[in-house]
């Protein structure tokens, strides 16, 4: 009996702790989210952004958010204002709009497993919060808003039953007038430089990714990154507009000739429905680049095998031979290369089916399989939307006929598409691009689109897409001098912009020359593999390109990833220098290129490295001139620093293995 009662008051005991320490973590989370009914506010769980909502004007019932980053002991504004609301063809959800109430705030906290990108295991953790509005019709809008540690999402509902047009929608940033900021001309093939606007600030229609920098009066410094994602064909795709206001940038919806004027304009969506997710990641440079947030929102894998879906390098033949895989002889060559240099794939780019020269198509397959290559093939993705002639086209337009080219590809040995110009971001685009990833899927191909717009998250969903265009890239030195100019300039910024929110098919590391020159180092694009991230990436020199490598070099492009394990930010600059340290297994590599007409030197400390470690490092960087390697072997560990030099749009690279 004695016994029975101690273990009793034991139990009570026990469950006096358990309670204590349940008032304890209830009372941390009440920290971090403050309930709406009091002052409208939610912080991320780390508690470094916060987000608060506001009603503009008293009487317009115009609502926003205004989010702050933290400074030390004090929150800094970043953004004053997000505006909210939307309007469709019957209901305005914009103005009169009247809070009814705020939901019970609840913590997001997932773990995923990226199949490729620059971080495969993820782990996000936010703060959410739907705020439920009213119009003077008795119409409803919801706003479902997420507060990360690396940037805000927030995405519109409306409940109900039927089929509705959005006519408008008013989400808008406005910032500062003293902000920086990096933004690209709208183009529906997101192709062009990311110049800096500083001092003077153009007004203009403008693609994503936008960023920002955000200089507050205490000299504190926080960088914000605006895009969308979670697109599920449920909605167009749409871009920023600063006409009416030089510092607010509002949310606009494709021009109705776009695509050839094939398509509506606006959004027909099916309620109830949800919007994509409008992103804002927000921090450090370090937090900007590392983070993962476009493809945390997005809808999770919806393809249970993933064993077939293999990141590797391809080699290609267009770059150098605009009209290269017209020539089946040209075509081994680069087959050869990618079995020379232990790629995995070769693409054959357009008019493929114009082969000649001693094979056609199928012999060119059947070559690069016996080679152990696994051939792409590229599409035009045809149709009224475009009038370019490039063949094949109207082979993938529609679900019948891409099932029949795909059933016939997987027959022959081929392992994925490229499917180039669609021109236009309007909802039938959005759904098309799906279709085409998911059909693709049922036959264990890989896709790549180019011509295209940005991506926005589809690689979560669907990772046989492994990289995208959206990108002004290599194969801009056919087209003009633009590049040559401006390459290493645009190389230190996509980074911080277009790379962050995607795979990004660039295309790089070429040392010959195509129609113009390039003036980067051959170290700066030995780099860009690393640099850049993508699931596939297409190295685009012609073959004595990198035959003529000494063995360091070409060692490394041999071995190094395009799938990464962890991804750091080890310094850099928007247009002035970048370096990475990205995690393969138990190798480090670190890249780093230079954007500046001068040269210079950098200490770069290695405290990812595992503590108690040796690791073995081989430092490939620029010699005295610009086509020449200077190579360096050394043991370092966590404690040490990594010294590098660089010429004038220079570059490094740095191998590190840990030693047993």
């Amino acid at each position: 009996m004695t016994h029975i009662v101690l273990t009793f008051f034991t139990l009570l005991k026990e469950m006096k702790n358990l309670i204590t320490i349940l008032f304890l973590v209830s009372a941390v989370f009440s920290k971090a989210v403050e309930t709406y009914s009091k002052n409208r506010t939610i912080y991320s769980p780390n508690q470094d952004i916060q987000v608060s909502l506001q009603n503009q004007t008293k009487d317009s019932g115009h609502w926003s958010f205004s989010i702050a980053y933290k400074n030390g002991k004090q929150y800094d504004i970043a953004i004053p204002a997000v505006r909210l609301g939307l309007i469709t063809r019957k209901t305005d959800l914009y103005n009169q709009l009247k809070l009814i109430r705020l939901s019970r705030p609840r913590r997001i906290n997932e773990n995923y497993e990226a199949v490729h990108g620059k971080r495969r295991l993820r782990h996000n953790q936010g703060n959410e919060t739907v705020i439920d509005f009213s119009s003077p019709s008795g119409h409803r809008l919801l706003v479902t808003l997420r507060v990360y540690d690396d940037g805000v999402a927030f995405r519109y509902a409306i409940p109900g039953n039927g089929e509705i047009e959005i006519s408008e929608e008013f989400t808008g940033y406005l910032f500062a007038p003293e902000t920086s900021r990096w933004l690209q001309k709208f183009t529906t093939s997101y192709e062009g430089p990311y110049p800096l606007q500083e001092g003077k600030v153009l007004s203009g229609e403008w693609g994503y990714p936008g960023l920002f920098k955000i200089n507050s009066n205490n000299s504190s410094v926080c960088w914000a990154l605006i895009s969308e994602a979670g697109m599920d064909g449920n909605y167009c795709a749409t871009k920023l507009d600063n006409s009416k206001n030089k510092n607010e940038y509002k949310i606009k919806f494709p021009a109705l000739t776009d695509g050839n004027g094939l398509g509506k304009s606006n959004p027909v969506v099916t309620l109830p429905w949800k919007s994509p997710w409008r992103t804002i990641i927000i921090g450090n440079l370090s937090r900007l680049t590392e983070s993962t947030l476009i493809e945390d929102v997005s809808p999770p894998l919806k393809i249970k095998d993933q064993s077939w879906i293999l990141p590797g390098k391809s080699s290609w033949n267009y770059w150098a031979n605009n009209h290269g895989t017209k020539d089946f002889k040209k075509v081994k060559a680069y087959i050869d290369l990618a079995n020379r240099m232990h790629w995995t794939y070769t693409l054959f780019d357009w008019e493929w089916d114009e082969m000649g020269n001693g094979g056609r198509l199928e012999d060119a397959v059947k070559y690069a399989n016996q080679k152990g290559i696994r051939p792409l093939m590229w599409y035009n993705s045809g149709g009224p939307h475009n009038k370019v002639s490039s063949t094949p086209r109207d082979r993938i337009l529609t679900h019948e006929s891409r099932l029949k080219e795909f059933e016939w590809l997987k027959k022959i040995g081929v392992y994925g598409i490229k499917v180039d110009f669609f021109e236009s971001d309007k909802q039938d685009m959005m759904k098309y691009y799906i279709a085409i990833m998911e059909d693709a899927a049922r036959f264990n191909l890989l896709v790549n689109f180019h011509g295209s717009t940005v991506t926005r998250g589809w690689s979560r969903t669907y990772p046989n897409l492994m990289s995208m265009e959206a990108v002004f890239g290599a194969e801009q030195y056919n087209n003009g001098p633009v590049m040559t100019a401006e390459a290493a300039t645009l190389n230190t910024t996509l980074p911080f912009t277009r790379n962050v929110v995607g795979s990004m098919d660039y295309t790089p590391v070429t040392f010959t020359n195509s129609q113009y020159p390039h003036l980067t180092s051959f170290a700066h694009e030995l780099a860009l593999p690393l640099i850049f991230e993508s699931a596939i990436q297409h190295l685009a020199d012609r073959p004595e390109g990198y035959d003529q490598l000494p063995d360091e070099p070409k060692s490394f492009l041999r071995e190094v990833p395009t799938a990464w394990d962890e991804t750091k930010l080890l310094a850099g600059y928007p247009g002035k220098n970048v370096v990475f340290a990205r995690r393969s297994g138990k190798k480090w590599y670190v890249g780093g290129i230079n954007g500046l007409d001068s040269g210079g030197e950098l200490q770069l400390p290695l405290k990812m490295l595992t503590k108690g470690k040796r690791y073995q490092a081989t430092l490939i960087e620029d010699a005295s001139y610009d086509s020449a390697f200077s190579t360096t072997y050394l043991t370092v560990n966590h404690q040490d620093s990594l010294s590098v030099s660089w010429l004038p749009r220079g570059g490094f690279v740095c191998i590190l293995k840990e030693m047993e």
